[in-house]
């Protein structure tokens, strides 16, 4: 017999019932801030995403992404600066300061998450701490790791410097490292404490970085919002040139469809088989590790984008000029059509196929895949054939002139 707990008192069960129901839910929220020069004497954002109930402080330590010092030399002095203007909010020793490299190389490190682990635990950080993470997706996904394993969770700040973190991972509730040859098998459900977009660190950023984060951008158009897409295509030369105003609008609209999906989409820590914001995604995860991670995740997945689009329409769920469409928006856009690993195959058989062996696993078991039925509407099916994968590459590569 199973009986269920009521709301007060545990009053209604019997002492011969076998199996008692927990039940009880938690409700999370977060902050993700826009604003610009986080580290300005003026700008209290940061403050306030790490204020407390507490008279003596909190302690917080950061974790830089190497590739940021490289673009902005004086960043740790700033930052040192801000925080020591708010001693009554943050304890920050001269140890408090990390800087390590950024890219996939640093979640293909397993000693790195240890290393990491143990400075947490040298600097006194406990579940009231902060652990600040600055830097692109990879970095972010690293630090959020670390510190949701380190007493079971201490809280995060993500200050996402990239496109492609600032409108799409830094807003999401996942951490991970890669382990095994598999992109982020290892890892953790825990939102952060606070998001914070600043603007001035996509001013800095390399080109092909800003270019890189907008293939998230196309994606939740594709399988969410009709009208993003078609607002896309009418900004596309201006985001090619990489005009501030535009590429802040990408940014933030992109931003919110992943939070709303998030939100509302019901599966938040993806218990269930459907990832919607996958979309072109099983291929992205494959093809950069065929390209042993010299392809930026953004142009894998717009190349992913391209390859599922035309599955769309060879599967007959998608009008066949849809998948033209994105591929002129995505060549205006300037992202490279092709990589040499696309063509990877030995014996007849295309090593990207394994991605969706992968995907499968990643699943749960049951494969589910993100095809659009439409500009704006994402549609979920169960089998992929093979062959339809091989034409769309077919197609691929006599567009990019293979």
């Amino acid at each position: 017999m199973r009986s269920k707990f009521s709301n007060a008192g545990f009053g209604k069960y019997s002492d011969t019932d076998r199996v008692y129901t927990q039940r009880f839910s938690v409700t999370f929220e977060y902050p993700i801030s826009f604003t610009r020069n986080i580290f300005c004497p003026g700008n209290e954002t940061l403050i306030e995403a790490l204020s407390v109930q507490t008279d003596k402080g909190v302690r917080v330590c950061v974790l830089v992404d190497q590739g940021v010092v490289q673009q902005i030399p004086n960043l740790e002095e700033q930052l040192r600066h801000y925080l020591q203007a708010w001693p009554q909010v943050v304890i920050a020793s001269s140890n408090s300061f990390k800087v390590i490299q950024g890219g996939e190389r640093a979640k293909n490190n397993p000693g790195l998450v240890g290393q990491l682990q143990r400075w947490l635990v040298e600097e006194g950080l406990d579940r009231h701490s902060y652990l600040v993470g600055i830097g692109g997706g990879a970095v972010l996904d690293l630090a959020g790791f670390v510190a949701s394993t380190v007493h079971r969770g201490i809280r995060h700040v993500r200050v996402p410097t990239t496109v492609l973190a600032q409108n799409d991972s830094g807003v999401g509730v996942k951490n991970g490292v890669n382990a095994f040859g598999t992109k982020n098998l290892i890892g953790t459900f825990q939102p952060p404490a606070a998001v914070i977009n600043d603007s001035a660190f996509i001013d800095v950023l390399p080109d092909r970085e800003k270019r890189a984060g907008m293939a998230e951008a196309v994606k939740v158009a594709l399988i969410r919002d009709a009208d993003f897409f078609e607002w896309l295509e009418e900004n596309a030369c201006l985001l090619a040139g990489f005009a501030a105003e535009p590429l802040r609008m990408l940014i933030r609209r992109c931003a919110l469809l992943h939070l709303r999906q998030i939100a509302q989409g019901g599966d938040p820590f993806e218990r269930e088989t459907a990832r919607p914001l996958d979309f072109g995604h099983w291929l992205a995860h494959r093809l950069e590790a065929l390209a042993n991670y010299n392809i930026r995740h953004g142009e894998a997945v717009a190349i992913g984008i391209l390859i599922d689009t035309r599955y769309s329409v060879l599967a007959g769920l998608l009008s066949p000029e849809s998948d033209q469409r994105v591929l002129r928006l995505l060549r205006t856009l300037g992202f490279p059509l092709w990589h040499d690993a696309l063509g990877s195959i030995e014996g007849g058989y295309h090593h990207l196929l394994q991605g969706l062996e992968e995907f499968r696993q990643h699943l749960g078991g049951r494969l589910t895949i993100t095809l659009l039925s439409g500009i704006g509407t994402g549609v979920e099916v169960n089998t992929i054939e093979p062959r339809r994968i091989v034409q769309s590459l077919d197609w691929l590569s006599m567009q990019a002139g293979q």
